[in-house]
């Protein structure tokens, strides 16, 4: 999956307004940066290649 063209603080505003969340213009930065450690982290962990045969558990069973 690409991410062309994603804007991350862009996602960061929406998500703020979608959720009716007052984030503060001092507060902005981080978070935009901290949402970029995310997206570099979900991108390995869905790089990660599976095999076909692998079936998703329809219950969590600790």
């Amino acid at each position: 999956m690409e991410d062309k063209g994603f804007d991350v603080g862009e996602y960061v505003d929406l998500m703020a307004l979608l959720l009716d969340l007052q984030l503060r213009d001092e507060y902005r930065d981080g978070v935009v940066a901290n949402f970029e450690r995310i997206k570099a982290i979900a991108q390995v962990v869905n790089e990660f290649p599976l095999p076909e045969e692998i079936e998703a558990a329809p219950t969590f069973e600790p």
